[in-house]
């Protein structure tokens, strides 16, 4: 027996992984959180396959589960279990049990919302790098340097997640390092019936939020690769570069 934690993607039943799906389609025991689950992406399962529905388990429920089965289980997780998918806890007491699991990637919501967006996220000479982070209130708390502030402060593009009801408080730590003016979107439901696709900028998206009714399962980006014109071609495919002699990493 082998639990298969499973990215399911952001919603849309196609974007799982072939990997994900062939899993999923394969494991007689399928846990999955019934908020975030999609029923197309659940007709990839077995017809015999016994489906729970983790929204109303606790973390001790959910693990006594996985280490009491008897066959092969596929636990889905929203986006791609790397972020903000508890999947840490339960692989710490999986290991605890002597319980056998892998993990299957699955495409993450920041990069459905920027596909949406129709945007990169690293844009030459105007961003670089991107911080994926949350915004703290009922949750565990953020660890020590890794307050909105900190991250703010180096000017980077930011992809928050779980931060959509706490949008005015984020405005105001986010405007002194950013500016009024600072491009800003918001994507729900990306990928899924409902999306809803937002642009403005910090002065003025938690206005259009509250207008169009956003509460849920949305990504939040600030930074200015979201409005970038006129930069520089990137260097990878550049007529002055060498491509004989230099690595493609250069």
């Amino acid at each position: 027996m082998t639990v298969y934690f499973i990215g399911a993607g952001p919603g849309a039943a196609d974007l799982i992984t072939v990997r994900g799906r062939d899993r999923l389609a394969a494991c007689e025991l399928v846990l999955y959180p019934g908020s975030m689950t999609p029923t197309e992406l659940l007709g990839y399962c077995s017809e015999s396959a016994e489906k729970i529905d983790t929204a109303g388990l606790n973390l001790d429920q959910i693990v006594e589960i996985l280490i009491d089965a008897e066959t092969d289980v596929a636990r889905l997780c929203s986006g791609d279990p790397s972020l903000y998918s508890a999947v840490a806890e339960q692989m710490r007491r999986l290991d605890a049990a002597g319980v056998p699991y892998e993990v299957i990637p699955g495409v993450p919501a920041f990069a459905a919302a920027a596909a949406v967006l129709k945007r990169e996220l690293t844009v030459p000479e105007v961003g670089q790098s991107l911080v994926i982070t949350r915004a703290q209130a009922r949750s565990t708390a953020m660890p020590a340097g890794e307050e909105l502030a900190a991250f703010a402060s180096t000017g980077t593009t930011l992809a928050l997640h779980l931060a959509i009801n706490r949008l005015d408080h984020l405005v105001e730590e986010l405007v002194p390092h950013y500016g009024p003016d600072c491009p800003v979107a918001v994507v729900a439901l990306a990928s899924q019936p409902g999306e809803v696709i937002l642009r403005g900028t910090l002065s003025g998206i938690a206005e259009q939020v509250r207008a169009a009714g956003v509460t849920r399962a949305a990504m939040i980006f600030v930074g200015k690769v979201l409005a970038a014109e006129g930069f520089p071609d990137s260097f990878l495919y550049s007529t002055t570069r060498d491509r004989k002699s230099q690595p493609e990493s250069l």
